[in-house]
């Protein structure tokens, strides 16, 4: 993912976020974003925007996420109160079969990024 300061990102994910620091070089930074690798490559452009409507919302487009246990999702929504949001935590689909908490948030560079958790992990895919 584009990064415009790895000084920026790296006080983001690996201070606020917790993610832990894995490989890195001067123009890269790697971190373990819940499980899941998540690479940070210096680049120009970083964090070009537009948005979609979903659920009354203004989404932002594109984006990046990742799930979340439930309890950990709420964790994480009370270690970023008062930190800027997107979208701040809400519940999508109340009462569907997807439904959902989730968060958006942007990083230092202008990435955005969602935090989401199912009530019912079984149903992350499900359609009816």
């Amino acid at each position: 993912m584009p990064v415009d300061d790895l000084a920026t990102a790296r006080a983001l994910y690996g201070g606020l976020l917790g993610c832990r620091e894995g490989r890195s070089a001067p123009r890269w930074v790697d971190f373990d974003f819940y499980g899941h690798q998540l690479s940070l490559h210096l680049a120009a452009g970083a964090g070009a925007r537009g948005h979609k409507p979903v659920d009354g919302d203004a989404v932002p487009v594109p984006h990046f996420g990742v799930i979340l246990r439930w309890d950990d999702w709420q964790e994480l929504c009370t270690r970023l109160a008062g930190q800027p949001a997107l979208i701040g935590p809400r519940i999508r689909f109340a009462g569907e079969a997807g439904e959902q908490g989730t968060l958006f948030v942007r990083d230092p560079a202008g990435n955005a990024l969602e935090f989401k958790s199912f009530r019912d992990p079984s149903r992350i895919f499900a359609t009816s």
